[in-house]
């Protein structure tokens, strides 16, 4: 899967960008990439994918310590950023490439993405059906070295962005004080 040591999860969850910095900041992750995953196309750019021609998502590869934070806790942090109502995109980026799943590596792995997402849909948190595709992982291709920690690199621009795609509102409406309080059961990293 990785190495003896560390695992892999793969998320979609439209822009990429905003992906990486929810992750990043939790203890035990080792490293989160932007890429692409689910396509027909060998080594997609990030022209294919935008144009909606590839079949693939954008996407973030988490290499994670399960010794220090677990794929169940990384399954909730996912939940929190996405509108997993949503099957036409997240936020202002619309159309495939933008979908929200969750790609597992292994069978474990896929228990643990339905078990949350049936719980997630009993909660009622949301006025529609929780949609969210779990899917089998294919081939993760490694975005465009611009791509990658962005908000760290371009932080102005990655703050406009995220400003104007209606994510944060969205967050605030559905988890409120609850998107903060994961924060605060999870190890972060002391940076």
């Amino acid at each position: 899967m990785c190495t003896k040591n560390y695992e892999k999860a793969i998320f979609a969850g439209g822009c990429f960008w905003c992906m990486v910095s929810p992750f990043d900041i939790l203890d035990g992750i080792i490293k989160v990439t932007s890429g692409y995953i689910g396509g027909t196309l060998d080594n997609p750019t990030y022209k294919d994918v935008k144009s909606q021609s590839s079949g693939h998502y954008e996407a973030i590869e988490v290499i994670f310590d399960p010794k220090v934070i677990s794929y169940k806790d990384l399954v909730d942090v996912f939940w929190r950023q996405i509108d997993p109502t949503d099957d036409e995109g997240q936020f202002q980026d619309r159309g495939n490439s933008y979908r929200a799943a969750i790609f597992y590596l292994t069978e474990g792995q896929k228990l643990i993405a339905e078990e949350s997402k049936e719980n997630l849909n009993n909660s009622k948190r949301f006025e529609k059906p929780v949609i969210t595709r779990i899917l089998p992982a294919t081939t993760f291709y490694n975005a465009e070295e611009y791509h990658q920690n962005f908000y760290k690199k371009n932080s102005k621009e990655y703050k406009k962005d995220r400003e104007r795609s209606g994510r944060d509102e969205f967050i605030n409406k559905y988890w409120g004080e609850e998107y903060y309080n994961i924060y605060e059961t999870l190890p972060l990293k002391d940076e």
